[in-house]
């Protein structure tokens, strides 16, 4: 986070897939007012409490880069067609560059997530050593969703186990992670579809 708290948090944005059933990649995708969902996704990650966003790109990437935040760190995750694996390990490898105790994950098709949910979600691992070893999730009517904020000390032994097109959901089951309510903030649900 970004000193309201003890803890500093880096925002991770997956935005790398071509968006087959969108139509295109969602990373290009713009809301109704013309704001381009990457903005949105880095903005309530920053607001959130986020010190530094990373944004994880693929298919287009060099369209893509220039609708995130200016200050947004872009990384092409290379083998980004072999699904949502390849991103989060190219992200996660970003952010170990950063001095950050967790990150929060977020997705680029998310273009209702608020900064509250980002807050909620961070707020109970104000601490660093709670952070570093924090393994926690948005949920929105039981169901699990994002952010997802992954402790420091999860980063090597996620990024060695999640494979194709799967994300951190086996990980998380398997090692507790802490479900925190956001069903009264809406923004849970990704959209697929124009």
């Amino acid at each position: 986070m970004d000193g309201r708290y003890g803890t500093t948090a880096v925002g991770i944005v997956l935005a790398a897939g071509a968006g087959t059933r969108f139509g295109m990649p969602k990373a290009l995708a713009r809301a109704d007012g013309g704001t381009p969902w990457l903005e949105l996704a880095c903005q309530a990650l920053v607001d959130g409490g986020c010190a530094d966003v990373v944004v994880v790109l693929g298919a287009r990437a060099d369209e893509a880069e220039r609708l995130a935040l200016s200050d947004a760190t872009s990384v092409v995750a290379d083998e980004w067609e072999t699904g949502l694996a390849a991103s989060l390990r190219t992200g996660l490898a970003s952010a170990q560059e950063t001095e950050a105790d967790a990150a929060v994950v977020s997705l680029v098709d998310l273009p209702g997530l608020r900064a509250e949910s980002v807050r909620r979600v961070l707020k109970p691992f104000d601490e660093p050593a709670a952070a570093r070893h924090a393994l926690a999730r948005a949920t929105y009517d039981g169901r699990p969703g994002h952010p997802v904020l992954l402790g420091r000390e999860h980063w090597a032994a996620l990024a060695g186990s999640v494979r194709g097109d799967t994300g951190a959901g086996r990980y998380l089951r398997a090692h507790g992670a802490v479900g925190i309510d956001c069903t009264d903030l809406g923004g849970g649900d990704d959209v697929d579809r124009r």
